[in-house]
């Protein structure tokens, strides 16, 4: 059986999904308490991947019949030519981009348009409609640059998404992020909430809960250290990479990575027999 069929039965069967996810970059330009990989300014090693590497494993991927791509970090706008990067990534695959919106200056901003005529959406964290509420997650004046960054997003017809992770906010706290986004025409639909995944910086605060086996849907990911399980896999504490979830070492080419991911889910109860708790 070839590699594209056994994914796909994987993904209609619920063991997997056909969504590839790339860690661009481990650089920051914040250091959020909750940091899955101990992203910050001034982290000794980056583990960047160039943009050549991605938009080859994207083009691999959709070979082998991912159907969507899925780009984090770290920031991805800390690295030169990201604009662009995406832009011929979302050519080849539908991509959402995991961003915090604070590097959106009006020349990157002018970069950024091409986007709106690309099956990409920009994923923003916005952890709570109380500025300092928010920006004792995420850093000094997140919230004002945050602010200002969607609506001029919105404008030149990019889509974008919000995202929020739950620590001790309040269900009315909550609700009201809801009506703020609402009144800026991102739905419901486009507002992802979870809870703090207890891996890298967070484990070491104490913070949020530990996953399960089965709480999150396996999603092949590449990072510059190797392929993960699953996005919240190639953690980080005192600079040192999880690898506790770790596929393999190899990534190039892609297939191989892939046969060994489709090796490991195949072990996963199918799709109606398990809740997936964190997304």
């Amino acid at each position: 059986m070839s590699t594209q069929t056994t994914l796909e039965t994987a993904v209609e069967e619920g063991r997997c999904g056909d969504r590839l996810w790339l860690y661009a970059t481990y650089h920051c330009n914040l250091a959020c308490g909750y940091c899955l990989t101990e992203s910050m300014p001034a982290i000794a090693n980056r583990r960047t991947l160039s943009a050549e590497t991605m938009i080859r494993v994207v083009r691999e991927a959709q070979e082998l019949g991912f159907g969507a791509i899925g780009i984090t970090g770290g920031e991805l706008f800390m690295l030169p030519g990201a604009a662009e990067t995406l832009a011929e990534i979302a050519s080849i695959l539908p991509t959402v981009a995991l961003t915090n919106a604070t590097l959106f200056t009006d020349r990157l901003l002018a970069r950024l348009e091409p986007l709106a005529e690309l099956d990409i959406a920009l994923q923003i964290s916005l952890d709570s409609d109380e500025p300092d509420r928010n920006d004792a997650f995420r850093g000094p004046e997140n919230f004002a640059k945050v602010e200002r960054a969607i609506p001029a997003l919105l404008e030149r017809g990019i889509t974008v998404r919000i995202a929020t992770t739950v620590e001790d906010q309040t269900e009315d706290e909550l609700a009201r992020l809801c009506v703020l986004h609402r009144s800026w025409g991102i739905s419901d639909d486009d507002h992802i909430v979870r809870g703090v995944v207890r891996r890298g910086r967070a484990e070491l605060a104490g913070m949020g809960v530990t996953p399960g086996v089965t709480d999150i849907l396996p999603e092949l990911t590449i990072t510059a250290d190797g392929a993960f399980l699953h996005p919240f896999g190639p953690t980080v504490r005192h600079g040192v990479t999880d690898l506790d979830l770790l596929v393999s070492r190899q990534v190039a080419p892609l297939e191989r990575a892939a046969e060994r991911f489709l090796r490991l889910v195949s072990d996963q109860p199918v799709g109606t027999d398990v809740a997936r708790n964190i997304r």
